[in-house]
């Protein structure tokens, strides 16, 4: 099996399991990098749900964005911040071009932040949608990676 798709998967189970959007990705990319899950998952907890029902980034491509620094990001001063930067955008490019939008609220079609979007949410049973965008994101993080390393 593809290590993407093995790591895609990984986060769909974390996040199947009770981990949010954020937490299930940002621990399966840390796991393929042999890093402490536990804590890059705590690290993740604000970026959940559009950054905390805010309507803010899909969390799902938030823990994204913190795997790939966890892996590229820079370790002084001097390092550059290229490589990161352009695995990032390459990352947003692929997560947009697959879902459509990039904001937790447009992807689900409501604001989860309040009341009525939650019934919404609850109703049409977007949590399927989130899995799918944990495991997404996971999987085009890891190949993103896969290609850098």
């Amino acid at each position: 099996m593809e290590e993407s798709v093995k790591f895609g998967r990984l986060a769909e189970a974390h996040f199947e399991s009770g981990l949010l959007c954020a937490e299930s990705v940002v621990s399966a990319i840390a796991e393929y990098q042999g890093v402490d899950e536990h804590l890059a998952s705590k690290m993740a907890t604000g970026f959940c749900s559009g950054m905390a029902r805010t309507c803010g980034p899909c969390g799902a491509l938030s823990g994204a964005v913190m795997g790939i620094s966890l892996v590229l990001g820079r370790e002084s001063l001097s390092d550059t911040v290229s490589t990161t930067y352009e695995a990032t955008q390459e990352l947003v490019e692929k997560f947009e071009s697959e879902f459509g939008a990039k904001d937790c609220h447009k992807l689900l079609g409501c604001d989860i932040g309040t009341e009525e979007g939650m019934e919404y949410f609850r109703s049409h049973n977007l949590r399927s949608n989130c899995s799918n965008y944990t495991r997404k994101a996971a999987q085009i993080a890891v190949q993103i990676l896969s290609k850098n390393a």
